[in-house]
């Protein structure tokens, strides 16, 4: 007897179908098989459908099981196969109809229970985009699947509860999707009123927030890089639905999203060691999975003590800032993960970090300065648009901001701007079609560049000079127009002035003119 029951396979964020054909021959000797690429984890599937079909008070049949996963082509990998294996062969044994327009999905435990199982969530909008209505999901992955509007996903606690359902004894009913506390965002670290002084690094971090940018602090120890830098998500706008889509599939598929979990609502802060491998942050293994860079997207990939990282890790990160997404590539499998995230770095300016301190004393001399600055590659600088410098502040003046921090302008507050340039620079790109979707001026192309940031004579000359003087590569040229923009849009203006542009090139490119 010949059953079908389809299911899906993720390949990295990428969905296809999977039919799991069962057959159950009377002639032969009594065996289980599994063809059809399958790994490790689907072999033994075997043993766990065998033991959770018998615990469920069902004897399981004493016939030659043969199961091929067609594709035969495509690799198949995971526990995600137990249930629709297990329902195959106990729709022979109970004679139940398999439901027409049904996918299923979960790992099995022994005692017939399912168990949490990553990619739910792929799974749902892969069965509204090709027309399947019912999903058979395991209870604690039904809330994940269940944001999808337009299928009914059918929470499963046992086998015994499905069987029972199937035979029409005992009905599931779908689960109501509900936004669960935990992906709701949360405060911040950090205020920005809790940091004292620091009103131009403040200010850098407005601009980066409404335009996207990628910025890079340089300062000594103990000048507050690391704060600004957690204070920066209570500044950035809110993820709309795309963006909240966009995350929460990579999450899905990474197993991100704990059990009941929901769609992922906040921007997410990622801040991976300087110790973190290759694999950990950009992503990889023989089955590729997302790294820290594709799990940053839309969100901010913190990187302190930038110095540190291994040269390789660092020029890993050239394409994700460039394009906004991460190829891997690997003999049998290529995958691509987005990437598009805001970059923020901090560095010392010198192994013993007070090269720029204004009152202590560096000991390091120039070759070892000019070494350890030059340990982040020209390229990777000239991909960071903000570069500023943080200067410790003086325990006088941090005394006087402490009694009137009362006084300085709150996350609240810088975020209404940023939310509102970001809504400015939304309707300015509205018109770009499916194809190409910007979010925000850093995104822009030199083409989108030519068209929506048009300057004046007089500022054109400006940032020719600013060019001429400071060398700026043609991409540092592009990147202060973009940075230009963003100033202009904070201070609603249409056009970029002469202001905007002065304040613009003051975060040129300068790491390495401190040697």
């Amino acid at each position: 007897m010949l059953i079908k029951i389809p299911s899906v396979a993720n390949l990295g964020l990428q969905t296809i179908k999977v039919d799991i054909e069962i057959n159950l021959a009377n002639k032969g000797l009594p065996g289980f098989e599994i063809v059809g690429l399958p790994d490790k984890a689907v072999d033994e599937s075997k043993e766990r459908v065998r033991t959770a079909i018998a615990t469920s008070g069902i004897d399981f049949p004493a016939k030659k099981i043969t199961v091929n996963m067609a594709p035969a082509d495509v690799p198949k990998e995971g526990s995600i196969y137990d249930l629709p294996i297990a329902v195959g062969i106990l729709s022979s044994v109970l004679e139940f109809p398999v439901p027409q327009k049904s996918l299923f999905l979960g790992e099995l435990s022994f005692d017939g229970s399912l168990r949490h199982t990553k990619g739910a969530f792929l799974m749902a909008l892969f069965a509204k985009e090709f027309g399947f209505i019912n999903l058979f999901v395991p209870k604690d992955s039904a809330n994940e699947a269940a944001a999808i509007k337009g299928v009914k996903v059918f929470p499963v606690e046992n086998l015994t509860q499905i069987c029972r359902h199937l035979l029409k004894q005992e009905e599931i009913f779908p689960v109501v999707y509900k936004q669960v506390a935990e992906n709701i965002p949360a405060p911040v670290e950090f205020d920005m009123k809790e940091v004292l002084g620091q009103e131009q690094a403040k200010r850098a971090m407005e601009i980066a927030a409404a335009g996207g940018h990628n910025i890079i602090m340089i300062g000594s120890p103990g000048s507050g890089k690391t704060m600004l830098a957690r204070a920066l998500p209570g500044i950035l706008p809110p993820l709309n639905e795309a963006e909240s889509l966009e995350v929460t599939k990579i999450y899905s598929a990474s197993g991100g999203i704990p059990p009941g979990g929901s769609l992922i609502l906040n921007r997410q802060f990622r801040a991976p060691h300087h110790t973190a491998s290759l694999a950990g942050l950009v992503g990889g293994g023989s089955k590729p999975q997302p790294g820290e860079i594709s799990l940053a997207h839309r969100g901010i990939l913190f990187l302190d003590e930038f110095n540190e990282f291994p040269r390789s890790i660092m020029e890993a990160l050239r394409q994700p800032l460039e394009d906004g997404y991460l190829t891997i590539s690997r003999s049998k499998q290529r995958v691509v993960y987005p990437a598009d995230f805001m970059l923020v770095a901090s560095a010392n300016p010198c192994p013993c970090g007070y090269a720029m301190h204004p009152k202590k004393n560096c000991t390091c001399n120039p070759n070892q300065i000019s070494k350890y600055q030059k340990r982040i590659s020209g390229p990777i600088l000239d991909r960071i648009d903000l570069h500023i410098s943080v200067m410790p502040v003086d325990a006088g003046e941090f005394s006087d901001n402490q009694k009137n921090s009362d006084f300085l302008e709150s996350s609240e507050k810088i975020k209404q701007r940023v939310v509102f340039a970001r809504k400015k620079q939304e309707v300015r790109f509205s018109n770009q079609g499916e194809k190409k979707v910007i979010h925000c001026n850093s995104q822009m192309k030199n083409a989108d560049i030519k068209k929506y940031c048009k300057l004046l004579k007089d500022v054109e000359e400006i940032l020719r000079q600013a060019s001429l003087k400071f060398q700026l590569s043609a991409r540092s040229y592009m990147k202060m127009i973009k940075v230009a923009r963003t100033i202009a849009d904070l201070d609603n203006a249409e056009e970029i002035t002469v202001s905007h542009m002065a304040e613009a090139l003051q975060y040129k490119p300068k790491y390495h003119e401190l040697s």
